[in-house]
C-alpha cells in the first residue's frame, strides 16, 4: 500500500508539473510587458535626446559655415553682405542652410558698423544667428544667443 501511495502521489504531481508547463500565468505575462514597457520608454527618450543633439550640432556647423562665408565675402570684396542671399549669389554658399531647429531659413542677422579691413567700404551683415525661440536642454542657453 505504501508503494502504490507514492505511485499515486508520483502520478498527481506529474500532472501538475505538466500542466504548469502548458504555458505562462497571466500574473507572469503582465510581469513581462510591463518589464517591456519601461525598456521601451528609456529608448524612446534616449532616441529623441539623440535626435536633438543631432540637430543642434547641425545648427552649430551652419551657423560656423555662414559665418565664415560672410567674414570670407567681406574681406573679398571690401564690403560687407547686406543679405544672406547676397553671400550665396557671390558663390560663398551654395545656398542659405535651413535652420534644424525652426525647419525654415528663417536667420536673424546683425549688421555691425565695424570694418574688418582698412579698404572695406560698405558695412552690412556681419553676424547670424538662429530665429529659434526654445532654450537648449543641454547648455541651457538659448538658440537666439548661438
Amino acid at each position: 500500500m505504501n508503494a502504490a501511495h507514492k505511485r499515486q502521489r508520483n502520478g498527481a504531481s506529474g500532472r501538475a508539473l505538466r500542466r504548469g508547463a502548458e504555458g505562462f500565468t497571466m500574473l507572469e505575462l503582465m510581469i513581462v510587458i510591463t518589464i517591456i514597457l519601461i525598456l521601451i520608454g528609456m529608448g524612446v527618450g534616449r532616441y529623441q535626446q539623440s535626435i536633438l543633439r543631432a540637430k543642434e550640432s547641425a545648427l552649430k556647423q551652419d551657423l560656423q559655415v555662414m559665418r565664415q562665408a560672410i567674414e570670407q565675402h567681406t574681406l573679398d570684396k571690401q564690403a560687407a553682405p547686406q543679405s544672406l542671399d547676397d553671400v550665396v549669389s557671390a558663390g560663398y554658399l551654395r545656398e542659405v542652410p535651413v535652420d534644424p531647429i525652426t525647419r525654415q531659413k528663417d536667420w536673424r542677422t546683425d549688421t555691425c558698423d565695424l570694418l574688418m579691413s582698412p579698404d572695406q567700404s560698405v558695412v552690412g551683415i556681419c553676424e547670424v544667428h538662429s530665429n529659434a525661440t526654445g532654450v537648449s536642454p543641454f547648455e541651457g542657453t538659448a538658440y537666439s544667443t548661438w
